[in-house]
């Protein structure tokens, strides 16, 4: 008993991590609500490593994601017809709105999508999940960013789910 209490707690925490850092990746690219891509970003900073080193076990380098990320914003761009080179977005230096937390549609989705497996998981919310419900996820910007990267989602998120140790 006390030990799942404990892992809630722990979820709550990496949750809010997760949420805050994502939100930061967002800003710096001059966004002010965080997409799944972002929450990719955070995953791949939180302290347990497991996130990293699901994408490492599939082959593919953890560092290129954000370079992999904003090549999938300028082709987006390019295919409604925005051509050149393009200026890199402006940080944005405001705080975040106050009250409840905003993210994109995807984001949210992700974000609900957490916490109801939270629900089954035998320990606390690890970077691995994260990644494992992305990879999952068969659309939008982190979906296209894991196909250019020539990662299969099935097997990232094999990779993924092995980073999480079994219930003891």
């Amino acid at each position: 008993m006390f030990r799942k209490l404990q892992h809630r707690f722990q979820s709550m925490r990496t949750l809010s991590r997760l949420c805050t850092d994502a939100e930061a990746h967002a800003r710096s690219r001059g966004q002010p609500a965080p997409g799944v891509e972002h929450f990719l970003l955070a995953a791949m900073d939180l302290p347990d490593g497991s996130a990293r080193r699901a994408f490492e076990s599939v082959g593919a380098d953890p560092a290129a994601v954000g370079e992999a990320i904003e090549r999938q914003y300028r082709e987006a761009l390019q295919a409604v017809g925005v051509q050149g080179p393009l200026a890199p977005a402006a940080a944005l230096d405001a705080p975040a709105a106050a009250g409840l937390y905003r993210a994109q549609p995807s984001g949210q989705e992700l974000v609900q999508a957490l916490a109801r497996s939270s629900k089954e998981q035998a320990g606390p919310l690890l970077g691995a999940h994260v990644v494992a419900a992305i990879a999952a996820m068969p659309q939008g910007v982190a979906a296209r960013t894991l196909r250019a990267l020539g990662i299969d989602a099935a097997r990232l998120v094999a990779a993924a789910r092995a980073q999480v140790p079994s219930a003891a």
